[in-house]
């Protein structure tokens, strides 16, 4: 590997990059009626493989209606979206060209405090092909972005919306993270200086590549629960001597938590080696595994703690796709084979997290 000037970073890559912009609809209402608004959205991305295949944020074409991408060359496309992960914030789109310059990959494990990482992106959808840098302040900086904890690499290089999803390089000119947030205080109001985030190209390559191939991802691990974190209210509800963990409402019949003995009423408080207090614990736990991976569950039942075998299956395709906002009960079967809503199932219907 060759040190690299910033100058010769960026004259490696930025034929490698693309400026995405998206339109879309969405529904405003004043009350008294709904209206269909035209949307539009800005982004950045960077080639994967000579054929067109394209990295980006998942949250850069959610919802998107028509994806078009340029080069800094002038050339622009109509893009495919593949597919995406919205719990990784990842996505791969496709254009229909030949012999396109594709990045590459790095090593985002080896990245150190104070090493020095540039970003090539869209800044606010009409700063094309900018180039920023900066140091790495932090590496596994977990982080909320819209309520979903993401492991980051956080870095002082100047972060704008239409960043996201560009390239973070290293010195070498290799891609070691995917820009996707910046920190904003919205409590009060005020942006934070200095404060980017980019995802880990470890903790998502293998992803991108089973999204290239199959279109999602396969082995993202699922449960197969309706869970929800545990809190003093449910303590009280159930008479349970603890207040932390994620408490499991229902199961699925015959999937990972199932088959490992898991009940209506456990607490989960460990997974292997990591404590478990809330949803988010389990989250950011959940996303170290791929589906066939076994571990250990801690689990308190009835006032006692006991120890489980998991081993987590895969999140079926249908799944893989960002679900519709749940319809009003109906009759027929209920999940427990009951035939009606009982107040369990009313519980889960409302509160419970579906699918997980």
């Amino acid at each position: 590997k060759t040190l690299l000037t910033d100058a010769e970073v960026y004259a490696a890559n930025v034929d490698s990059v693309v400026a995405i912009n998206t339109t879309g609809t969405a529904t405003a209402s004043n009350g008294f009626w709904q209206t269909q608004q035209p949307t539009t959205g800005a982004g950045s991305g960077f080639v994967l493989t000579p054929d067109g295949f394209i990295a980006t944020n998942y949250h850069v074409i959610d919802g998107a209606e028509t994806v078009k991408v340029a080069f800094c060359n002038g050339d622009t496309y109509d893009a495919e979206v593949i597919g995406g992960e919205e719990d990784y914030d990842i996505a791969v789109i496709k254009v229909e060209a030949e012999n396109l310059k594709p990045v590459t990959m790095g090593d985002s494990t080896l990245l150190n405090v104070g090493d020095r990482v540039l970003a090539i992106g869209n800044p606010l959808g009409e700063l094309t092909f900018s180039q920023t840098g900066g140091m790495v302040s932090s590496v596994n900086r977990a982080i909320n972005v819209e309520g979903v904890p993401f492991n980051m690499i956080q870095t002082d290089a100047s972060i704008n919306p239409g960043n996201s999803g560009g390239p973070m390089f290293n010195q070498y000119g290799q891609v070691v993270g995917i820009v996707s947030a910046k920190y904003t205080n919205t409590a009060s109001g005020a942006s934070a200086e200095g404060l980017g985030f980019a995802i880990p190209i470890n903790d998502v390559a293998a992803m991108i590549q089973d999204i290239m191939t199959n279109g999602y991802v396969t082995n993202k691990p699922y449960l197969g629960v309706t869970a929800m974190t545990m809190s003093q209210d449910l303590a009280n509800q159930f008479r349970y001597d603890i207040t932390e963990g994620v408490f499991i409402s229902a199961v699925d019949k015959d999937g990972a938590a199932d088959r490992a003995g898991l009940q209506m009423g456990d607490v989960i408080t460990k997974v292997d080696e990591h404590e478990i207090k809330s949803m988010a614990d389990l989250t950011i736990v959940k996303k170290q595994y791929s589906a066939g991976d076994t571990v250990t569950l801690t689990i308190y039942r009835q006032g006692e703690t006991m120890e489980a075998e998991l081993t987590w299956d895969s999140v079926p395709e249908e799944q893989q796709q960002p679900q519709e906002a749940p319809q009003q009960p109906q009759g027929g079967n209920d999940q427990y084979g009951n035939g009606y809503m009982d107040p369990y199932d009313l519980f889960d219907y409302f509160f419970g997290n579906r699918g997980w």
